[in-house]
């Protein structure tokens, strides 16, 4: 049975939330980043190229969206566009060395900051914790991919 005296759910992570974004905030301007150029260089982590369809898609943004964004990181040395050989009306995405080198910095500095944040948390709390918001995180991500496409 449901605690009822517990907050709801959203209650507790949107504020959370917004203390991570405000956190990041700071960072991602050290390292000329906005949130969706971050978003854009973790996505290319996970595959060294991406159409810019699948790239899109990969970390939930519209792909008319992240043009944009695309343009600032290629004209900035970040990332690379090269026409797909199957398909030439394909752009392939991929990151460059200084774009790798920019992501992991700012990824370092993000990640010193959530460990001050969990360190308000024992040990064992804090990867129970983590391990938690995987799995709820993946599971997320997982449906939100398997839903056709908007069109």
């Amino acid at each position: 049975m449901p605690d009822p005296d517990r907050p709801d759910l959203a209650a507790m992570v949107v504020p959370l939330g917004r203390a991570l974004v405000a956190a990041e905030l700071p960072v991602l301007e050290r390292n000329g980043l906005s949130m969706w150029a971050y978003g854009v260089l973790l996505g290319l982590e996970l595959e060294p190229v991406y159409t810019q369809a699948a790239l899109a898609k990969a970390i939930g943004a519209d792909k008319t969206r992240i043009i944009g964004v695309l343009d600032d990181l290629q004209r900035r040395g970040l990332i690379e566009r090269a026409p797909d050989p199957a398909d030439r009306r394909v752009n392939l995405v991929s990151l460059t060395e200084e774009g790798r080198a920019v992501r992991d910095r700012a990824q370092r500095e993000i990640r010193d900051r959530e460990e001050e944040m969990l360190a308000a948390l024992p040990r064992a709390d804090r990867q129970a914790f983590l391990r938690t918001l995987h799995t709820l995180w993946s599971n997320v991500t997982a449906e939100r991919d398997s839903q056709p496409p908007r069109v």
